[in-house]
């Protein structure tokens, strides 16, 4: 998607006074008091109100999504928190819409979502998890994001990517790890073909996991949202790379199972998605480079070192199989 280099100049320099004109546009009086938010894809802000809790205002990143995927996201959360699931869902804007642009930049308001992380995951929580998860998979599976990309190599065009990440790598490691992506990539797209795609999460890791105050789940961060298998939102939630056996795992599938059937011939999938999303971390770096803050964030990046630990990553994925 084609964007303006001077829209990213504005981005990664966001003025606080365009922040607070966006929230005041849309009938939010505000109090003048904003906190940037943790986020490296985009810029978050909590902007304090005069006459009602703080709203979560998003900035997008621009070219990385168009409008209409930006609104997918923003009707599959507004679609799960009308099922009753917690998750922080987009309010709609004086434009009719959940999302408006201030110099040429989307952005969305959310309500702020009231959790903290779980210092520790026990049995129960992972039972309760799978629950969860089954809720929300039960409502992904009654239509396609249909301006959202479909998991895997080709479906997602990261072959593209994949050459132009390899002109970067020390040449010491390049062959090396050239091969170990091409397999992953290959392998991936072929046992892809035949697997059922739904609406799914994307990006279920336990920081993505609040629990509120009366225990129950509130998951956050729909930015990487993607049609895709269902163990694409269970393979990251798992302590280690073993995954069946461990007390956590069943207790994930038990909970899962109560409300919707869990697809374990999809378990086969779990190395081959862990070493695709090695790769695309490192696309993922490589194309935020020209942002200020992302080679103070991984100095490292582009080393030699950077790029053996990466290799060997992916080469111990290809000896799990």
């Amino acid at each position: 998607m084609q964007h303006d280099p001077q829209n990213s100049d504005l981005f990664y320099n966001l003025d606080p006074n365009l922040i607070l004109l966006s929230a005041e546009n849309n009938g939010y009086h505000v109090t003048g008091e904003m906190i940037q938010l943790n986020s490296y894809e985009n810029r978050v802000f909590e902007i304090r109100l005069e006459d009602r809790d703080s709203i979560i205002a998003k900035y997008y990143r621009p070219g990385r999504w168009s409008r209409e995927t930006i609104l997918d996201e923003h009707a599959f959360t507004n679609e799960l928190k009308g099922e009753s699931l917690e998750v922080a869902e987009a309010l709609l804007l004086k434009n009719g819409s959940t999302l408006d642009q201030i110099e040429n930049i989307n952005y969305a308001f959310f309500n702020k979502v009231r959790g903290r992380l779980v210092q520790e995951f026990r049995p129960e929580h992972y039972k309760k998890l799978g629950n969860w998860i089954a809720r929300l998979h039960n409502i992904g599976r009654r239509k396609d994001a249909v301006h959202r990309a479909y998991l895997g190599p080709t479906e997602d065009n990261k072959w593209d990517s994949l050459e132009k990440l390899l002109k970067t790598i020390s040449p010491e490691v390049r062959g090396r790890y050239e091969k170990a992506a091409y397999e992953i990539f290959e392998e991936l797209d072929t046992r892809l073909q035949d697997t059922p795609f739904i609406r799914t999460h994307g990006d279920l890791h336990r920081g993505n996991i609040l629990e509120d105050s009366t225990g129950n789940f509130v998951v956050v961060d729909f930015d990487d949202m993607i049609n895709g298998p269902v163990i694409q939102d269970f393979w990251m939630l798992l302590p280690s790379a073993e995954t069946t056996g461990s007390i956590e795992f069943e207790n994930l599938v038990a909970g899962y199972s109560e409300l919707s059937d869990f697809p374990a011939e999809q378990l086969a999938l779990i190395p081959w998605l862990r070493g695709y999303r090695i790769i695309n971390y490192a696309i993922w770096i490589m194309n935020r480079w020209k942002d200020p803050s992302f080679p103070k964030l991984f100095p490292d990046f582009g080393s030699y070192s950077y790029w053996a630990e990466e290799t060997e990553s992916l080469e111990k994925v290809l000896y799990s199989v």
